[in-house]
């Protein structure tokens, strides 16, 4: 049996599955990226067009130029692909794969529009979510996102 992976939007109306290995996957640092992901730029993973199959939904688009669309769940706002026309591949976003962790990047793009803070992330203080807050606090914080894995039906 193929490869698959499966991803989709944070509340679950767009499901998709692909099938045989993942391509290329790199973090792309121009401005309409920071725009579309709201972030320091996108992780996206080049993938054939049909080695895609969207399982449940469908996403908007908005043309972000005249020869690049960007697909995103309209219920919940998930950026999930970019598309330029004529091209055989999407870009999916890592992030909406539910395993993010099978495609890491392995080189940047649109680097001179790269933050000036980027290469410092690394370097900054971490510590967990249960750190900040009151167990009380953690009570209240009851999940409605989409699990990572395919569910028959959601409704959170």
């Amino acid at each position: 049996m193929a490869d698959t992976h499966s991803g989709g939007c944070q509340c679950g109306a767009v499901r998709y599955r692909i099938t045989g290995p993942l391509g290329h996957s790199g973090i792309c640092h121009c401005r309409m990226c920071q725009k579309a992901g709201g972030n320091f730029g996108m992780v996206l993973l080049t993938t054939l067009m049909d080695k895609v199959e969207w399982t449940r939904g469908k996403a908007a688009e908005f043309s972000s130029t005249p020869v690049t669309v960007r697909g995103f769940c309209e219920k919940c706002g998930t950026p999930l692909y970019m598309h330029e026309k004529g091209d055989v591949n999407y870009e999916l976003t890592v992030g909406s794969l539910d395993a993010p962790d099978s495609a890491p990047p392995v080189d940047e793009v649109g680097i001179e529009s790269k933050r000036a803070w980027f290469n410092q992330i690394i370097t900054l203080p971490g510590h967990s979510t249960t750190d900040d807050r009151t167990p009380q606090d953690l009570e209240k914080l009851v999940c409605w996102q989409h699990p990572d894995h395919d569910t028959d039906q959601w409704n959170p």
